[in-house]
């Protein structure tokens, strides 16, 4: 069983920074895509930043310039350092991996989140 478990989280006034971190168990992580999504009241769970198992890295537009997605396979451990936050990035945020085969999506794992609040 894999577990994901986030953690970093808090309250900050806009402009502020946050590391998020998500430790995971079980021998999956250094193949797997590493990603980190936020979900805000009422709405969807949205792409935030993916890093492949070879360090290629993706952010969505928003983000891009503010946010460092990062991995350290030898401690099982996916880092989000976010600077310049802003009100709008207030949301859960939640580790995933997941993997493909040739056959489609292998596997999928969810942490529970941790939340992120931005605000004066």
């Amino acid at each position: 069983q894999v577990q994901l478990v986030e953690s970093g989280g808090g309250l900050v006034e806009p402009g502020g920074s946050l590391r998020l971190s998500c430790a995971a168990s079980g021998s999956i992580f250094s193949v797997s895509t590493m990603g980190w999504y936020r979900q805000a009241p009422g709405k969807e769970r949205d792409f935030v930043a993916t890093i492949t198992a070879g360090g290629t890295m993706a952010y969505r537009d928003s983000v891009k310039g503010r946010f460092t997605i990062s991995r350290d396979n030898a401690e099982n451990t996916l880092y989000l350092q976010m600077y310049s936050l802003k009100p709008e990035d207030t949301a859960t945020y939640y580790c995933n991996a997941r993997r493909y085969s040739s056959t489609g999506l292998w596997y999928n794992y969810w942490g529970r989140g941790t939340q992120v609040t931005v605000s004066s």
